[in-house]
């Protein structure tokens, strides 16, 4: 590989018309690509970031993109063989980390929808869990192909793919890998230690609180949670902020309006059946009627996010048509090696393959038993996954995978799915499982065709084969669907699905609208002020989504992502120049990458251990620090921000 070279000028502008994007690698020369090494280790990083965002997401309703720790992990290990006299190739980093990103896609759409199973207990079998994830991933990937030359090609300069260009400029300064390397690896190790004396030896309490003086069962708190200060840093002081302004008004206004207003009643507030307002407590009121609240907040705000889309989700459909319908049937001769796709005719043949699957196969849908039934919820996927795969790869090109309202998408599918089912009459256990598995299948396909549609960019950008790389994100799926769906059911036998250890806050927002629709029995009024709530954030121009999910998570969960906003706040405005502060950032990120694998592993871990010896781990315990416990947490939690900060300004000028 020529080291000495950048990528080409244009890599940032459109191209004129008559011209061709030069790659890093062009189409003559002939690089080491789709290797052993690369699947090996492309679907060994993926088993580990994929379990990690699972936890992630549990715990805290949101995922981050693994493509640049995944890319920067791949470089280090393959600099490592290259010490013992192994070869390397740009183009196998690249297809390594193709490879290992598409199980971060396959962790969002699982737990955004299937926990919702466990809540119902309706508990679903690690093949039927598989099944869905495997069609869900195949079916995003097929349906991108077709939209590659497009999006990618002729949309160059104008979809700038932040995550996928950012990718190819890490891959490019391989030199400077080792470094950056470092910071992963680095945050691992910390995420891990962390999770290990919190929830493994229990030497401090997990969580801190604090009740607010003159404001009736009001609180506020912190987790202890490396990962969620790593994921603040890499959402950014305005996000970050906008998430705790959620979180505040819930435990700081409506939980205390709710006290006031409910002290003198005697009776229990629907949906609360035993107790009147007056007995419960703070978190019992939240469960009770602040979460509905958020769930109308966040399905307003997902749904206002996907309404400001239809000019882009319009434009996409029909592109995606109209290429679709232009290259069925064509033949791929003397194509140039950056230019090859697979053929459409094998795409094709796929999704008529996984139709077959997910009708004929039963208990795929859970318990549909018919075969008509299953087709009627088969075509649904297929419709629904082909309209939000083109949207989804559009939107991600404009505004990057984690501004990507899948969650939206989701809703938009649900709420079609289960209007079908009602009038079908399937409104009792059955239809509620069934809708939940096609808003599985169709969360994951739109979510892994924004992530393929990154991944495509970056090897557009390296002159890596399309073909190959295709090729690479169904082995991703392949290869990880079982692990990520594995780490779920360990997850749930651990500590429980919708407890303060794993709220799952998107599958229980989805649980939501499932039981709103099939059984009309939500309490309106909680919706009603929730869908208030979004409406006013956008006349005030405040994203909707984001302070919904503040309003709909634990105040707790909040906090540490708004102490990781300000600390790259800080950091950004502390730097002497626009390029010092771009390292910063750039090292704050990969280290928060890192906390973030490192908790989930470990979180992961400890679940797994728990099952296999039917108890949690005990640990030693913070008995013996007695009341100063909290200050044990706050201590910790301060030593992790100055660890940060100062690997984060460690040789940064």
């Amino acid at each position: 590989m020529a080291q000495k070279r950048g990528l080409d000028r244009s890599a940032y502008t459109k191209i004129p018309e008559g011209k061709e994007y030069v790659p890093y690698v062009t189409s003559a020369e002939s690089l080491s690509e789709f290797t052993i090494k690369s699947v090996l280790f492309g679907a060994l990083f993926g088993v580990v970031f994929g379990s990690a965002n699972a936890y992630l997401g549990l715990v805290a309703g949101l995922t981050i993109s693994t493509s640049i720790p995944v890319a920067i992990m791949t470089v280090a290990a393959f600099r490592c063989l290259q010490q013992i006299g192994m070869k390397n190739s740009i183009l196998e980093a690249n297809m390594a980390q193709t490879i290992g990103s598409a199980s971060s896609s396959l962790a969002s759409g699982i737990i955004f929808t299937l926990p919702a199973l466990f809540l119902w207990q309706l508990e679903p079998s690690l093949l039927q869990m598989t099944l869905l994830a495997l069609c869900g991933g195949l079916i995003g990937v097929s349906f991108m192909v077709p939209l590659r030359k497009f999006l990618i090609g002729q949309e160059h300069g104008v979809l700038p793919y932040p995550e996928g260009t950012a990718c190819a400029e890490v891959l490019v300064a391989s030199d400077t890998g080792g470094s950056h390397a470092k910071n992963v690896f680095w945050g691992m190790g910390i995420g891990a230690l962390y999770k290990l004396l919190i929830s493994g030896l229990h030497l401090f309490p997990s969580k801190v609180t604090m009740a607010i003086p003159f404001l009736k069962k009001s609180e506020i708190g912190c987790k202890i949670s490396s990962a969620l200060f790593g994921v603040g840093y890499i959402l950014g002081f305005r996000i970050s902020l906008i998430m705790v302004g959620g979180g505040l008004l819930s435990w700081l206004v409506l939980i205390p309006a709710i006290a006031y207003w409910g002290a003198q009643r005697s009776m229990p507030l629907y949906p609360e059946t035993a107790l009147p307002i007056s007995e419960m407590a703070a978190l019992l009121i939240w469960t009770r009627y602040i979460r509905y609240i958020g769930a109308g907040a966040v399905a307003t705000g997902g749904i206002i996010t996907l309404i400001k889309s239809i000019p882009t989700i319009m434009q996409s459909f029909a592109i995606g048509a109209k290429e679709l319908s232009s290259r069925v049937g064509k033949e791929q001769r003397e194509v140039p090696r950056t230019h090859r796709d697979l053929p459409l005719k094998h795409v094709g043949l796929i999704i008529v393959v996984l139709f077959l699957i997910m009708t004929f196969v039963p208990h795929i849908f859970h318990v549909l038993d018919g075969v008509g039934q299953r087709a009627i919820a088969a075509l649904l996927v297929i419709v629904c996954a082909f309209f939000f795969v083109t949207v989804s790869s559009r939107i991600v090109g404009l505004v990057g995978v984690t501004s990507n309202p899948t969650s939206g998408m989701t809703i938009a599918t649900l709420l079609l799915t289960s209007t079908v089912f009602l009038l079908f009459g399937w409104v009792g256990d059955d239809g509620k499982a069934a809708a939940i598995t096609i808003g599985c299948v169709v969360a994951i396909a739109a979510s892994i065709a924004g992530d393929t549609s990154q991944d495509l960019k970056t090897g557009f950008l390296l002159g890596a084969t399309p073909k190959r790389q295709q090729v690479g994100e169904f082995i991703g799926v392949l290869t990880s669907g079982v692990f990520v769906c594995l780490t779920i059911i360990f997850l749930h036998k651990a500590y429980g699905f919708g407890t303060e250890h794993l709220p799952a806050p998107q599958a229980t927002l989805m649980k939501v609208v499932i039981e709103g629709v099939l059984q009309q029995n939500l309490p309106w009024v909680f919706v009603g002020i929730g869908v208030g709530i979004a409406l006013l954030c956008e006349l005030c121009r405040i994203p909707s989504l984001p302070f919904a999910v503040g309003v709909y998570l634990p105040v707790s969960t909040m906090v540490p992502v708004f102490l990781g906003g300000i600390v790259r706040l800080v950091a950004e405005k502390r730097s002497t120049s626009v390029e010092h502060s771009e390292k910063r950032r750039e090292k704050g990120i990969l280290f928060g990458s890192g906390l973030v694998g490192g908790e989930g592993l470990l979180g992961v871990g400890i679940a797994a251990t728990a099952v296999f010896l039917k108890k949690a781990p005990q640990g030693i315990g913070y008995s013996w620090a007695g009341p100063v416990a909290p200050l044990l947490s706050c201590l910790a939690f301060l030593g992790l921000i100055f660890i940060f900060w100062k690997r984060v300004n460690s040789n940064s000028k």
